[in-house]
């Protein structure tokens, strides 16, 4: 996808002044600006990251004008500032693969949306760390207004990750098991929500820490059916379990390490387990006689990849955004606990994202 976000250049005679009226290429125009947060380089102390205004290219027949409303800072954006993620932007870029934002103006053969429809981005590195963008309808997905701002906000991610791994890798209906690691991570949580609302069990693992019976009543205040830490897993098993839920048919891994391969050894014969994450940053432990005797595929996930795969198909993805709308609206799914930073206090939001344990920020742009 071409980057939206190429600054405008003056053609010679042209004068380009933010939010005035000025003759541009012999008409008269409203020539718009935005606060963008931008870096220019890679490195690790994230230093290089600026907020500069950026002069805004016209709407053409096929574009639109959105305002930005609200985007999350999460460590997938720090990641492509520090040069570390598989996808990099073209420099200069603008921060952020998240967000909601309001469409204030649309070009004349623009059906698919209005001004005043809430919309988030297709596809990662569209910049959503600023306070205006223009860009291709097709770049847009709609989303309902009537839905929380944070809950628009963080819906393209997290969500949308959880709701295509529990349709796509094991034919689940209702009354059959889910196990994963990870269960606090914002991914987990909407696996435990979207597993609830579809009538499926889950079996939460977490690490052990000393707010384990809080955290364990959080998570079943969600949905979850079973919260249980890493030792437990491996000291005792899900004996006491099984008795009640079935054996798990789908393993959803962010972790890796020992804790995938407890995930994969819990399986029922013929389950997948599906890695979409390596937070322990070690390899994977597959045992091998659960590939012999029980035939347990390992699959591999990135919902950015699977955006782009599907990417001429409109439908597919507005209709996924749509679901996970309805479940946001009818309150089968909320939002992660987000803390809400100014634009301006960028700064708190970056380094409080790359601070471990640390609550989940948000950038409000209005």
């Amino acid at each position: 996808m071409r980057s939206v976000l190429v600054r405008v250049l003056q053609a010679p005679g042209m004068l380009v002044l933010g939010g005035a009226h000025r003759w541009v290429a012999g008409h008269c125009r409203r020539v718009h600006s935005c606060s963008a947060l931008v870096y220019r380089r890679h490195g690790p102390d994230l230093e290089q990251l600026r907020m500069e205004q950026w002069d805004l290219p016209a709407v053409g027949k096929h574009s639109v004008r959105l305002r930005m409303l609200a985007a999350p800072v999460n460590p997938a954006d720090i990641n492509m500032m520090q040069g570390t993620y598989p996808i990099l932007p073209e420099f200069p870029a603008v921060g952020g693969n998240e967000g909601v934002g309001e469409v204030m103006e649309v070009g004349c053969e623009v059906g698919s949306l209005r001004v005043g429809d809430w919309v988030v981005p297709v596809d990662a590195g569209f910049g959503t760390w600023r306070t205006e963008a223009v860009c291709d309808a097709t770049d847009l997905l709609s989303v309902p207004s009537d839905v929380s701002l944070l809950g628009a906000a963080t819906v393209s991610v997290n969500p949308c990750t959880a709701y295509r791994m529990l349709h796509d890798f094991q034919h689940l209906e209702p009354g059959h098991t889910v196990i994963q690691n990870g269960a606090n991570s914002a991914v987990g949580q909407a696996v435990i929500q979207i597993a609830a609302a579809l009538g499926l069990r889950t079996i939460n693992i977490v690490r052990d820490r000393p707010n384990y019976e809080a955290l364990a009543a959080e998570l079943k205040a969600m949905g979850a059916d079973y919260v249980i830490t890493e030792e437990q897993l491996h000291s005792t098993g899900l004996g006491n379990i099984l008795q009640e839920a079935p054996k798990p048919r789908l393993g959803l891994n962010c972790v890796g390490g020992l804790s995938g391969g407890l995930v994969l050894s819990s399986l029922d014969s013929g389950g997948t387990l599906v890695t979409y994450g390596g937070m322990a940053k070690k390899p994977l432990q597959i045992p091998a006689k659960s590939l012999i005797f029980k035939n347990i595929s390992l699959k591999g996930f990135w919902m950015t990849q699977w955006k782009r795969n599907h990417r001429t198909d409109a439908h597919l993805l507005q209709s996924m955004v749509d679901a996970l709308c309805s479940m946001l609206r009818a309150g089968q799914l909320s939002p992660p606990a987000l803390v809400p930073v100014p634009f301006q206090h960028y700064r708190q939001a970056i380094q409080a994202t790359v601070q471990a344990r640390q609550r989940k920020r948000v950038l409000l742009m209005q």
